[in-house]
């Protein structure tokens, strides 16, 4: 599967990594059962999978606070990457 994997162009071209950055391989691991080392790899792979599975769910199913639900995870998920970014490249 790593093989496969596409190159950060931010991180080529430009010498830094991107808020993307570590998102594939974290999904690699999360498909291995490695769930620390996937959230170590990227910290908001959590909040992305939760946003994604309750937007899929929202589809099929009626929920009474579905649309502050979804602005919470978005947020949730949106300051997860650019905090886990921040700490990323000051350290």
């Amino acid at each position: 599967m790593e093989e496969y994997m596409l190159p950060c162009l931010n991180k080529k071209y430009l010498g830094f990594e991107c808020m993307g950055c570590g998102i594939q391989r974290s999904v690699a691991l999360l498909f291995r059962g490695e769930f620390i080392d996937a959230f170590l790899m990227y910290p908001g792979i959590y909040p992305l999978i939760s946003l994604l599975g309750f937007l899929i769910i929202n589809q099929f199913v009626t929920l009474k606070y579905a649309n502050k639900t979804i602005i919470f995870l978005a947020i949730l998920t949106v300051a997860t990457i650019i905090i886990s970014y921040l700490i990323k490249i000051t350290h």
